[in-house]
């Protein structure tokens, strides 16, 4: 790594969220020596790409910094010699998600970006992507730290671990950085006087909280959850209350995502509104936001972030890149939770499976901190939920249906039967362009008849 020069690479360079990666950067200019920062994206993405680009380099000389900002759609050219790399990319697009979750609730099933069957289809474009992208820095640049935010986050990393067999990889999500800045201020606290601790998977953990005296006030901030204050929940998801009962019961705080299995019958419910309403789902609501956006990036006095940013629903995430990067450079030792290599953080999951859970950040990467083991209820629910990760990044590597269909039945979000094999088939049909590895199965299935039934979901392509 070279210490007084850093070229950065980010791919998926022509997402909405570069400019709060280059203000994350910028922030972190006295603690990071950058000479280069790569903004990669495809072909299809390259209008994207020139608009977001242009904007990141007004915020650099905004900024009076003197780094050379690069635009390609050439990933190997960026990739040589890199010290970081980032991933931030979405295969298919914002049309790919709405397909993830209008083809689910035309079946009466929830529709979700990372869970459900959303998720896993999410997982199966994504995995051989980050392959291939482990394959080039392998030869052109092995010495690179990998940041992983694509989502589903945990499988990806779990994929490039187990199947890329690259260890430099931290993977980061941006909610337990939502929940660290909100819940203080429900007990009159600030962040560096109390101590958190997360375990679990990406999207699927649980935290406790001690103050700085030592006394544990998770019950504490649980009380407060349930006076109407806002508990830092991310825009993408429907706040239905935990029942207090329950969360009294573990004595740990879900993450917000935990609604979708906590409280499924509620969250499939609203989803289905939304899915029936003018306003649509939740992909079909981001689409506008983000056309919005890029008209605000092609404003050529704009060289800051836009506000608006923040209604997108993943604000932070690249923040959280920008200090992981931080970290390893400088070896600050900084806690985070990503998603890393459990080595007995979790003694409930094996020590070679990748978990979410609170790292300590430095130069040899992520050291996660321990947090025991669970109680028979979140042990119950992990190690399904684990296993069905590891089946759906097996599949994904593979191409394999059989345990594809495996996935799915092990989901607990969609309903076993013949309902979720004919799900299975009409969002492998839905997705052909961008799962060559099904390619002879999802062949098999047009011919037979299989096609899209949503109407939205079938013309998405052909409307943007």
């Amino acid at each position: 790594m070279s210490r007084n020069a850093l070229k950065i690479v980010t791919i998926g360079g022509g997402s909405s969220y570069t400019p709060e990666l280059i203000e994350g950067y910028i922030k972190r200019s006295d603690q990071l020596p950058i000479k280069e920062i790569w903004l990669v994206d495809i072909l299809e993405g390259k209008e994207k790409l020139e608009i977001v680009g242009a904007m990141a380099k007004r915020m650099v000389k905004a900024a009076n910094l003197d780094w050379d900002i690069h635009l390609t759609i050439d990933r190997r050219e960026a990739l040589k010699d890199a010290d970081f790399v980032s991933t931030q990319f979405r295969v298919g697009f914002l049309q790919s998600r709405i397909k993830d979750e209008r083809i689910p609730n035309s079946y009466g099933m929830i529709g979700q970006e990372t869970n459900g069957a959303g998720g896993i289809f999410k997982a199966f474009r994504s995995i051989p992507v980050i392959l291939d992208i482990v394959k080039d820095m392998k030869e052109l640049c092995p010495d690179a730290w990998l940041i992983n935010f694509t989502n589903p986050s945990g499988m990806l990393t779990e994929a490039i671990v187990s199947y890329g067999h690259w260890n430099k990889v931290i993977g980061l999500c941006n909610v337990p950085v939502m929940a660290m800045i909100s819940e203080p201020k429900l007990i009159e606290k600030t962040l560096d006087e109390l101590t958190y601790k997360f375990a679990g998977l990406d999207h699927f953990h649980w935290h406790r909280v001690w103050d700085n005296t030592g006394k544990e006030v998770t019950l504490e901030i649980i009380g407060k959850m349930y006076d109407g204050e806002d508990a830092g929940l991310p825009k993408n998801i429907f706040n239905v209350p935990f029942f207090r009962e329950q969360l009294t019961q573990m004595k740990m705080i879900p993450c917000g995502y935990h609604r979708y299995y906590y409280r499924q019958e509620e969250m499939l419910k609203h989803g289905l509104e939304e899915y029936e309403s003018e306003k649509g789902t939740r992909g079909q609501q981001v689409m506008k936001i983000e056309k919005e956006l890029f008209e605000l990036y092609k404003d050529p006095k704009l060289d800051y972030k836009p506000k608006q940013l923040s209604e997108r629903g993943g604000a932070h995430y690249s923040d959280a890149a920008c200090e992981a990067i931080a970290s390893v450079y400088g070896n600050k030792k900084t806690q985070m939770v990503v998603s890393t290599v459990n080595n007995g953080a979790v003694p409930d999951l094996p020590n070679e499976q990748v978990v979410e859970v609170s790292s300590q950040i430095g130069a040899s990467g992520a050291v996660p901190m321990v947090f025991g083991p669970f109680s028979p209820a979140e042990r119950g629910w992990l190690q399904v939920m684990k296993n069905m990760e590891l089946i759906t990044v097996q599949a994904a590597v593979m191409g394999d249906y059989g345990l594809a269909l495996q996935a799915f039945i092990l989901n607990p979000l969609i309903p076993s039967g013949q309902k979720a094999k004919d799900l299975l088939d009409e969002m492998l049909v839905a997705n052909k362009k961008y799962l060559p590895q099904f390619s002879e199965k999802i062949k098999e299935l047009v011919d037979s008849g299989v096609k899209v039934q949503d109407q939205i979901a079938a013309n998405i392509d052909n409307t943007i």
